[in-house]
């Protein structure tokens, strides 16, 4: 069975998820909005948690919006600490180059996903312990086309 956390919250609409066993639960707007081709905006939830310490909330683009309407969220994943206890805002973007996205309140737009997060204490060294990845970065995994790497 997996942990319950609680988690203290104000809003006008309590975050939800919309099946059983979803990692995030969907945020919604608490505005209206046009979104024209191309703009971003910081968007209002109305919703301000105090998360425990060692947990952090992740704001990431609802699939659906995004296979449909193209919109995103501009730096998912957006990271609430638990410090933090203001309003969660989200940053979306209309990535459709033609057709404006318009959004109304109580709109979901994003959803927040809870984990806990170890606390890590940076040892400075000289030298890393090898890998089988070692230094390879962007693209070094590349992909093979009828086994040739490509």
């Amino acid at each position: 069975m997996t942990e319950t956390v609680d988690v203290p919250i104000i809003a006008p609409e309590v975050p939800a998820y919309a099946h059983p066993g979803d990692a995030g639960a969907d945020l919604v707007s608490s505005e209206a909005l046009r979104l024209a081709p191309g703009q971003r905006a910081l968007v209002g939830t109305g919703v301000r948690i105090a998360l425990p310490e060692g947990y952090v909330a992740f704001v990431v683009p609802r699939s659906g919006l995004a296979a449909k309407h193209g919109i995103t969220v501009v730096n998912a994943p957006g990271t609430v600490d638990a410090g933090y206890r203001g309003e969660i805002k989200v940053i979306l973007l209309n990535t459709d180059t033609e057709h404006a996205h318009d959004i109304a309140v109580g709109d979901r737009i994003a959803q927040m996903i809870v984990m806990p997060v170890p606390r890590v204490r940076f040892i400075p060294v000289d030298s890393l312990s090898e890998s089988a990845r070692g230094e390879g970065g962007f693209g070094s995994t590349g992909y093979k086309k009828d086994g040739v790497p490509a």
